[in-house]
């Protein structure tokens, strides 16, 4: 039975229409506005509460999206591959991302998809549709994508583009599992440590007294920490998160976000891999970018952007100001204590061959395999170091409750 229903949108120049129409049902409506070259906004039955929004095909899966865009893990690397995939294969851009908008899990990614190509079926190129959707797609996404539509390779810089933000992944992935072990050993050893002192040492004080023997040193300085903590636990805990806190606004200001970046580099133990995965990062960026196309000062400026790192990021501006001064671009890195000669020099040869973009591949790769060997390093050497502070830790506060026990025994023995 044909049904009445309102529909809002938007025809070939992107301007807005209104009006009814008659169909079957709501698909029907929706297809017979896109035989029209119409995309559709919302279709609602008329007199009725149900309605389609975003031109995807997907009943009721955009109502009541927020605009603010949002993206599963590894859902952008997935689209990246299959968008690839579909125009080498001959597929229209416009109908490829349609379909990927239909199959997109998350309800912000396709609400964002539903934009890029009503935004492309109103004329837009892709790299300008993506523009306004910075949470999804990143500076150097958009960048990569407006120089495959000038070069006429969009497929082949997809699937760079792909590999880069699944390699990126892969890295996040290391630094990840790297840092769990740590973060969960040392949560466990304060809040062992705070159960100890603060709920079952303090309750040893009468024994003692009872006890009528002069306490070992150990077991009065635990038991004076132990009713210090039982007695000021929230001035010792406020004051840890105050402390937490007053850091993460100071990191928050210029100065104090690079003096933290720079102590990241030189931490003890973890410095070294932090350094590895900053140079990881800086190498397949500035590579990916330089072999899709993109102008070498324009590259360096996403480079900079994305570095992750300020001291890196103040480097490459140097650089970039050498270049754009007509110099070599080797020589602000060499200057620096944070890039090895090996990079530097590499860079050098890749700049006078003309090369650069495959050295800098050559040297992602290996500082890639370098942080996988590190991360394995620093997880077979942290869990030792984790249980011999545990052991300490909690082996000292026994010794100490233990100890006026075994003098108690001594006093017996000599009476």
């Amino acid at each position: 039975m044909a049904t009445k229903f309102k529909y809002e949108a938007k025809d070939i120049a992107g301007k807005v229409v209104k009006g009814a129409i008659t169909a079957d049902s709501q698909a029907d409506a929706v297809a017979d506005l896109r035989r029209r070259n119409l995309t559709p906004v919302e279709v609602t039955k008329s007199g009725g509460f149900g309605s389609w929004f975003g031109g995807g095909g997907k009943k009721g899966k955009r109502r009541g999206v927020a605009k603010k865009s949002s993206v599963r893990k590894g859902e952008l690397e997935v689209f990246t591959r299959q968008l690839s995939t579909m125009l080498g294969a001959g597929i229209p851009m416009l109908e490829a991302l349609e379909i990927l908008a239909d199959q997109a899990e998350s309800p912000g990614f396709a609400f964002c998809l539903d934009k890029v190509v009503s935004d492309i079926r109103s004329g837009s190129d892709l790299s300008k549709a993506l523009e306004p959707h910075k949470r999804v797609f990143s500076h150097i996404y958009v960048s990569m994508i407006r120089a495959g539509e000038v070069s006429g390779q969009i497929d082949i810089i997809l699937t760079r583009l792909a590999e880069y933000l699944e390699a990126a992944a892969h890295l996040r992935s290391e630094i990840k599992s790297a840092m769990t072990y740590p973060v969960i050993s040392l949560v466990l050893v304060i809040g062992i440590a705070s159960f100890l002192m603060i709920g079952i040492v303090p309750s040893f004080k009468p024994v003692f007294e009872s006890l009528e023997v002069e306490l070992p040193g150990l077991t009065v300085f635990i038991m004076d920490i132990a009713f210090f903590m039982r007695d000021y636990w929230y001035l010792i805990f406020g004051g840890m998160g105050a402390v937490f806190f007053a850091l993460k606004m100071v990191c928050k200001t210029p100065k104090g976000a690079f003096v933290k970046d720079a102590v990241m580099l030189r931490v003890p133990v973890f410095g070294v891999l932090f350094k590895k995965v900053a140079l990881s990062r800086f190498a397949r960026t500035f590579s990916t970018l330089v072999k899709s196309g993109v102008p070498i000062l324009g590259a360096m400026e996403i480079v900079s952007d994305t570095s992750g790192n300020l001291v890196i990021s103040r480097i490459v501006d140097s650089a970039r100001d050498s270049v754009r001064n007509g110099e070599s671009l080797s020589d602000p890195f060499s200057k620096s204590t944070v890039f090895p000669p090996m990079v530097t020099k590499m860079m050098a040869i890749g700049e006078r061959s003309g090369a650069l973009d495959a050295l800098l591949e050559k040297i992602a790769e290996f500082y890639d395999q370098q942080v996988e060997a590190e991360v394995k390093g620093l997880t077979s050497m942290i869990e030792p170091i984790m249980i011999a502070v545990m052991g300490i830790i909690v082996g000292g506060i026994v010794l100490a409750v233990f100890l006026p026990i075994f003098k108690l025994q001594e006093k017996l023995a000599g009476g």
